[in-house]
């Protein structure tokens, strides 16, 4: 069978300058068939979702959903390679300016509509306008389709990051039919490609999904890597339950309520581990503990002050709070088993000096105003790291103060421009470093830099490293930019990581083929009957 050629890649880590076009292996098994069809999975997640706009959420309560719906031109296999997902190939000119798309065949949204080029036009259009991530775009001239399937982006400068960043699922360039492109932010109808397409959202609690029989899987591979490859929805329906509270999914896990969960407590492995109706699954660097400073109101767009706050900082009783003693400390921005992992600022990290935390403050000239830190009860460990950095702010003098929502609600006033509602926000990154230093990084630039400067505008110094990273023409000039970046954001105290944690999932013994991810993929996944 021949395959279709697509530029190929090592993780992006590993990315060379210049990637030569190889073609797919060829078939070397039958691809994927679903041992047994039917039956109904119920889902416990962790957190509230109030919208399946992929474009713009970047929460990770909106992405478990949405992308078992919604597909890209582009995605990530399980090595974080680049692969195809609706499209069949890319071919990339010989200067670098120009990427043709070719579209696969046969594909069709959710209501039924043929995709085409038309659509993907349509899609890139809305993302450039409001999507969290448009930076991804910032070098792009434009687009355009010169025939129903083809689609043909220009580029004003020669970018060697451009598909990396293109094939990043933490707030994707996801494709939907070209009549729901004005579609307001978190208001984007859930019609998709994807093998699961949306019955029923009811925001707070639950999202049940149906399988799309329409589905065409992409033949160019045989299993389901990452979020790519050969998928095949085949249960009958997926229903994405929100469960804020770790002992209802521990008891619903139990009592066969629940299929699967998101997450169970660490207190709670031991007897899950002793169930033989349970699977255990743990996966390690879930996520990274972070909390990110609002620059564009006083006192925190003082350096001293966050300064201060930095040196208050004690991570291993934070995150041992936050996890019950399941983490790793971690310097930075990446996990260190990863290839661009650098300690770069590690000067900065885990300063805990009482001292050195109120000399600074009193530099900063703080009058003892209160400062408030947003976080949110969905997700334990952010409460309890936002609860132990409030106790040792209030050790060194900081008038701090909790303001606690629920997680969809914080996330929607961090993102507000010159908002003066809140002082820090807590948060988890997880998807992001796992896709890479370029992924993780994009939310330190503008727009949307998650230190939220005033104006957008961010910091000139940060920019400039940012653009290295997605200009600079080696790895290891690419690789340089990234820990220049990382300490530059630490000794300015743009964002406070404390470390990684261990996240559980669990699924019950009948439940096969469900592995743990970034993000929870229900394609090729079946339950015994």
């Amino acid at each position: 069978m021949k395959r279709a050629f697509l530029r190929t890649c090592a993780a992006p880590a590993l990315m060379a300058a210049s990637l030569a076009a190889a073609p797919w292996a060829p078939a070397l098994a039958a691809p994927f068939t679903c041992p047994e069809r039917g039956g109904d999975l119920v889902f416990g997640q962790e957190a509230n979702v109030n919208s399946l706009d992929q474009m713009t959420s970047s929460t990770i309560s909106t992405r478990n959903i949405a992308m078992n719906i919604y597909e890209s031109l582009v995605t990530r296999d399980e090595n974080n390679n680049v692969i195809p997902e609706l499209a069949e190939g890319v071919e990339e000119a010989p200067d670098q300016l120009t990427y043709t798309f070719k579209l696969r065949q046969g594909i069709s949204f959710h209501n039924g509509k043929p995709m085409t080029s038309a659509d993907v036009v349509a899609s890139f259009d809305r993302y450039k306008k409001i999507g969290l991530q448009r930076s991804t775009l910032d070098n792009v001239k434009g687009w355009d389709a010169p025939d129903p399937n083809t689609f043909v982006i220009h580029m004003q400068r020669a970018q060697p990051t451009f598909l990396e960043a293109l094939s990043s699922f933490s707030v994707p360039i996801v494709i939907i039919p070209a009549e729901n492109k004005d579609d307001p932010p978190q208001q984007l109808k859930p019609v998709g490609t994807g093998p699961f397409r949306m019955a029923e959202f009811v925001p707070g609690s639950h999202a049940r999904l149906v399988r799309y029989d329409s589905y065409k899987p992409n033949t160019q591979f045989e299993q389901r890597t990452g979020f790519g490859g050969y998928k095949v929805a085949c249960l009958d329906s997926v229903t994405f339950r929100i469960v804020t509270e770790a002992s209802a999914r521990v008891a619903g896990l139990e009592t066969g309520e629940l299929q699967g969960v998101e997450d169970i407590p660490t207190k709670s492995v031991e007897a899950m581990r002793k169930n033989p109706s349970v699977t255990v699954l743990p996966l390690k660097n879930w996520w990274i503990q972070i909390a990110l400073p609002n620059t564009a109101h006083a006192p925190t767009d003082n350096l001293m002050f966050r300064k201060a706050v930095q040196a208050a900082l004690g991570m291993e009783d934070i995150m041992d709070a936050a996890t019950d003693n399941n983490y790793s400390l971690n310097v930075g921005f990446q996990y260190p088993n990863q290839p661009t992992y650098t300690d770069a600022g590690k000067e900065t990290y885990n300063i805990n000096d009482p001292d050195l935390a109120q000399k600074y403050l009193k530099e900063s000239g703080y009058k003892g105003e209160p400062i408030y830190i947003l976080t949110n009860r969905d997700y334990a460990p952010m409460y309890n790291a936002a609860l132990v950095m409030q106790q040792q702010m209030q050790a060194v003098g900081i008038k701090a103060e909790l303001k606690v929502t629920d997680w969809p609600t914080s996330v929607q006033m961090s993102q507000k421009v010159n908002s003066n509602e809140w002082h820090f926000f807590h948060s988890g990154w997880g998807t992001q470093p796992a896709l890479g230093a370029l992924a993780t990084m994009q939310f330190l630039a503008s727009p949307g830099a998650n230190y939220r400067p005033r104006d957008d505008k961010g910091d000139p110094e940060v920019e400039a490293a940012w653009s290295d990273m997605n200009t600079k023409p080696t790895q290891k000039e690419r690789n340089e930019a990234f820990a220049r970046m990382q300490k530059l954001v630490l000794e300015k105290a743009l964002a406070y990581p404390f470390g990684s944690l261990t996240k559980v999932q669990a699924v019950r013994a009948k439940v096969q083929n469900f592995e743990p991810f970034r993000i929870p993929r229900f394609s090729n996944v079946w339950m015994k009957k």
